[in-house]
């Protein structure tokens, strides 16, 4: 599986550092203490500074006819390159407006969130491609406790780019210790993640990241009480498969189906799908080892740990935006949806 991660010609390092294990294909720096948010620059390769410069075209005519002229500089208004200045690669083109935000500020914004780094444990960061993107996860105090032995920790996720394309983004994501799976739910219309434009003032991004941690808190006192709920809210195996297939269906036209119970005309790959969320629900020996096991809780673990641990993608970058940002973000919020109405009902 592609791991896109950045390898630096100058070190000859890749850019990742993790706290626990190393990062896809083995690639990357393990450190056994967790660092501090300037040694985690430094151990991810990210202690790099991106500039951006004017861009030029050749004022040459005769460019194209073969003839031999020695062509003049023209320079391109409003739009300039940016570029890493450890290496001299481009890593895009952006407008007059825009604001790079350097890594060791992206580094910044997130010890800000909990206040000066108190308390904050970076695991993972890195760059992918040539630099143009970064990633950092890092571990907030406590815990989510849902019955006796299932403890979800509680991460806050950033990514930012220095390619034009995006913005700073930062997200909250619950995850259990034992399987890894990420939790995402927006509860009452309320996102689980921000996005910040490069165009805005450092001081608007400070006060984005307070927003950051008002969200987090929020989340974890909400998620803790459903997700107890749910513990205790007790599920068949037929209801179980039901919500399964409402959950994965790929249209609406597919939902309606499973509602009316109509398994006639399924598309093949959805019906493949099923049988292997089914199966990690009812076979995988994480979903067994907890006392959610039949419950509405368990049913939702079920779908998120396809998403995380089954679903092949086609590299590690894809998985990240697909359960953090993407359809993999959907099909949970759709399953987190559809586990609310059960309960109800």
């Amino acid at each position: 599986m592609a791991h896109n991660i950045n390898f630096n010609q100058n070190t000859g390092k890749y850019s990742f550092m993790g706290t626990k294990e190393k990062a896809w294909h083995n690639l990357g720096q393990i450190v056994t203490d967790y660092p501090t948010s300037g040694e985690a620059i430094e151990f991810a390769g990210l202690d790099y500074t991106v500039e951006k410069r004017p861009l030029y075209t050749l004022n040459n005519p005769d460019f194209l006819t073969g003839e031999e002229r020695s062509p003049n500089k023209l320079k391109v208004s409003n739009f300039f390159a940016t570029v890493r200045s450890d290496t001299d690669q481009i890593l895009g083109i952006v407008g007059k407006d825009y604001q790079i935000v350097q890594n060791k500020d992206a580094f910044s914004f997130f010890d800000a969130i909990v206040g000066g780094g108190e308390g904050i444990l970076y695991e993972t960061a890195g760059a992918l491609g040539n630099g143009e993107k970064i990633f950092i996860t890092a571990k907030l105090p406590g815990y989510i406790r849902v019955g006796n032995d299932d403890l979800i920790e509680k991460y806050l996720f950033l990514t930012t780019s220095h390619d034009g394309y995006g913005s700073i983004t930062a997200a909250f994501t619950p995850t259990r210790i034992v399987c890894n799976n990420t939790l995402n739910a927006a509860l009452d219309n309320m996102t689980n993640c921000i996005k910040i434009r490069h165009t805005q003032s450092a001081q608007e991004r400070l006060k984005q990241a307070h927003n950051v941690m008002g969200i987090s808190n929020r989340l974890t006192e909400e998620l803790d009480v459903i997700f107890n709920r749910w513990a205790k809210t007790p599920i068949t195996d037929k209801q179980v498969i039901k919500l399964i297939q409402q959950a994965m269906a790929p249209s609406k036209e597919v939902f309606e189906k499973v509602q009316d119970e109509n398994m006639d005309e399924y598309p093949s790959r959805y019906l493949n799908t099923l049988e292997k969320v089914c199966d990690y629900a009812f076979s995988n020996q994480t979903q067994q080892m907890h006392t959610t096991k039949g419950t509405l809780f368990g049913a939702y673990n079920a779908i998120t740990g396809y998403h995380q641990n089954i679903k092949a993608y086609k590299s590690e970058e894809i998985k990240l935006k697909s359960i953090l940002f993407g359809a993999g973000l959907n099909k949970t919020q759709t399953a987190f949806n559809l586990c609310k109405a059960f309960e109800m009902n």
